[in-house]
């Protein structure tokens, strides 16, 4: 059984706040947000890879105390996989080891293009806040 699950798996009602992460090589974008609200809010992006970024997402976790993580998993518009499907579902396995929090995907295709459009000054967070709130939505 796999550490990570799509929207399309059950999201338990007692997970009532999460962290949303739009991953990346050099940033990686932050949002929270709960389900009892259906919104979230981005909290900017951490600029730093390997170890250093897993202490940055400690220190976010430790601020906000979520119940789960959403992460977002780029396809190509067809829908096939790519090199970065298969990072970010990495990335996914290794927060889920290192906090122990279920770790929930999302297709996240158009997710910055669309943070762009939208006159966005930090398109990571805002394509992690889009992330989230399309999770939340699916919960309802």
């Amino acid at each position: 059984m796999s550490n990570t699950t799509s929207t399309s798996g059950k999201v338990p009602a007692t997970l009532t706040t999460f962290i949303a992460f739009d991953f990346g090589l050099k940033r990686t974008g932050v949002a929270v947000g709960n389900r009892v609200m259906g919104t979230a809010q981005a909290q900017g992006s951490i600029h730093a890879q390997g170890d250093v970024r897993f202490a940055h997402i400690a220190q976010r976790l430790k601020e906000w105390q979520p119940d789960g993580i959403v992460i977002g998993v780029p396809y190509h518009p067809d829908g096939a996989a790519h090199e970065n499907t298969v990072r970010a579902q990495k990335f996914g396995r290794q927060l889920h080891g290192r906090f122990g929090l279920p770790v929930f995907e999302v297709d996240e295709r158009y997710s910055t293009t669309e943070a762009i459009a939208c006159g966005a000054k930090d398109a990571d967070a805002a394509s992690a806040c889009i992330i989230l709130e399309q999770f939340l939505r699916s919960l309802v």
